[in-house]
Formats: C-alpha cells, sequence, structure tokens
C-alpha cells in the first residue's frame, strides 16, 4: 500500500481543498476551488470531482485506494449525506459518498470538518503521540473534536457534539442555532468584528485607520492588528474575546482533561496575541482539576489540517479501523 495514495477533501462553506496523500500523512499533490455553494450541489459535485482529478493527475500513475472527506457539519455519516444549508447553501439532505464511490470505484469516508482536522493533528501533527487530544478551531465559527487513542468520539448515534453552541451567557447574542450566548456568537471571527464594529464608532481608533474609515470592514484580522500597535480599543476587544475563549476551553478542560489542546482555525493565527489571556484564565481555575498542566498548542498542519485528516479517515476505512 506505500505506492498507493489517498485523496483527502476538506469542504468548507466558502471553499473546497483536495490532496494526495499518501499513508505516511505527507501531502504529494493540492489543489483547491471555491465551492459556490449557491449554484447547487450538482456544481459542487462536478467541482470536487474536477479537483480530484487534478491532483490524481500529478501523482505519477500510483493507484487511488481511497477517498475521505471531512465536511461543514451536520453531516450524516451513515448515510453518506450532507445536511448543511446552514453555510452551504442549498445542500440539504445530498448525497455525497455514493457519487465519488462510483465516480472513482473506491472506498470513501465522510466525516465532520471538525473531526478531519483533528484526526490530521492527531495522525501527524501536534497531537501525534498522544493519546487524548482535544482541538478547537476558531474561525468563522468555533468547531471541536475530542480523539482517544486515534479513534473519535462520537455521540449519541454517531453525532458530533457541537461544543461550539456551549451557551456561555444566556443574555448573550443570539446564534442561528435558537439559543442565546453560544461560545460562538462570543468568540469567533463574526463575534470579534461585531464587537469591535461597536465600540469603533464615533471613536478614535486604529482599527478604524486599519478598515480605511469603514466601520463594516473592521473584521478580527484588523482588530488584532490594531491590537498589536497599540490600540486601547483593540486591546479590551481582545481581551473580552479571550475571556471567552477561555471560558469555552475551561468547560472542556474540566469534562475532558486531555493531554493536549489543538487550537487551529484563522483566529488562532494570532494565538500568541490571546495566549497571555488564555494561560491566565485557565491558570485560576485549575483549583479541582489540574487545567494549567494541559498544553496549549498551535495547529501545525494548517490549511492542511482537513485534507490529511481526511485521508487518515480513509485509510482507517479500508484498513477496518
Amino acid at each position: 500500500m506505500s505506492a498507493s495514495v489517498l485523496v483527502g477533501i476538506d469542504l468548507g462553506g466558502t471553499n473546497v481543498r483536495v490532496g494526495a496523500v499518501d499513508c505516511q500523512g505527507q501531502v504529494l499533490a493540492w489543489a483547491e476551488a471555491p465551492i459556490e455553494a449557491s449554484r447547487g450541489p450538482q456544481a459542487g459535485l462536478e467541482r470536487i470531482v474536477g479537483l480530484i482529478e487534478q491532483v490524481l493527475a500529478k501523482t505519477e500513475g500510483k493507484p487511488l485506494k481511497a477517498i475521505g472527506m471531512g465536511a461543514t457539519g451536520p453531516v450524516d455519516r451513515q448515510r453518506g449525506s450532507i445536511q448543511n444549508p446552514y453555510t452551504l447553501p442549498t445542500w440539504e439532505d445530498v448525497p455525497i459518498v455514493q457519487p465519488l464511490r462510483e465516480r472513482f470505484g473506491v472506498p470513501v469516508a465522510l466525516e465532520n470538518d471538525a473531526d478531519a482536522a483533528a484526526l490530521g493533528e492527531a495522525w501527524v501533527g501536534a497531537g501525534c503521540g498522544r493519546e487524548r487530544v482535544l482541538m478547537v478551531t476558531v474561525g468563522t465559527g468555533i468547531g471541536s473534536a475530542f480523539i482517544y487513542r486515534g479513534e473519535v468520539y462520537r455521540g449519541i448515534g454517531g453525532a458530533h457534539p457541537e461544543a461550539g453552541h456551549l451557551v456561555l451567557d444566556v443574555n448573550g447574542p443570539p446564534c442561528y442555532c435558537g439559543a442565546r450566548g453560544c461560545w460562538e456568537s462570543l468568540a469567533a471571527g463574526p463575534a470579534i468584528a461585531r464587537r469591535a464594529q461597536a465600540l469603533a464608532q464615533g471613536a478614535h481608533t486604529r482599527m478604524l485607520d486599519l478598515a480605511q474609515g469603514d466601520l463594516r470592514a473592521i473584521d478580527a484580522r484588523i482588530v488584532v492588528a490594531a491590537a498589536q500597535a497599540g490600540d486601547a480599543l483593540a486591546q479590551h476587544v481582545v481581551e473580552e474575546t479571550a475571556t471567552y475563549l477561555a471560558l469555552g476551553l475551561v468547560n472542556l478542560l474540566i469534562a475532558f482533561l486531555p493531554d493536549v489542546v489543538i487550537l487551529g482555525g484563522g483566529v488562532m493565527r494570532a494565538y500568541p496575541v490571546f495566549a497571555p489571556y488564555l494561560h491566565a484564565f485557565i491558570q485560576q481555575h485549575s483549583v479541582v482539576a489540574p487545567l494549567g498542566a494541559v498544553p496549549l498548542e498551535v495547529a501545525r498542519l494548517g490549511t492542511q489540517a482537513g485534507v490529511v485528516g481526511a485521508a487518515y479517515a480513509a485509510l482507517k476505512l479500508i484498513e477496518g479501523g
């Protein structure tokens, strides 16, 4: 099997990434494109098939053994379908496993994208060699996954637990899930932007300078840049966001006490800005359990985590794992 390849697919709400991966977790070829979900699932499937063919053409004729996909959830692993009109408009009850299996003639594994990214990091990334791996991805939303001895922890009926919807403030902002004050509605990228825009209105702040005076253009990236430049309002946004991030992490740490927490996603590219607040808050709550002993590490695989993890899910499928 060492001469064969696996294909990993990372399907997000904006882009789809596809990689040819060997059985040691090395990415041999790569392609990505916008998914343009609003054009419909059939157009999306055709785009995915095209990207798979592109990467296979770069692998010098190595045989394809299996395909794995990590898709922005919800997904139905048993039925092999995507149930996600929330971040993939029009993608509700869309079969994805069967069309790929029929087109390429190999087994196909389907995972939630957060689980796929965590599998990748546990296989050859920051969680390699650790028994209990908790991964939290902070970007447009907050995703989470728990890997125990190389296996994804699954909920009832194989469902994916959604820690991003832990309720941290019952009087907080509304979330699309129907609750108020969910973790991601308080600490994900859009929440950072919303908090910063409210503070910047009518104020003299570096955030507005970086946004060229357009209040609506202030996003998490601008907030971080302004905070690093010493802007007091931006630093306040960072501190408040970090408090909510840490509060969610404390809840997960108390529940799981993993060997490591891996932090990924676009917001966590600025981890050094948030790190002092996260560590201080977690240490304050290390009373009944040794939360402070759990290392926080930044994901090592970057944008390849989901692709590598999906390939690993495919490998486990054909090995009977």
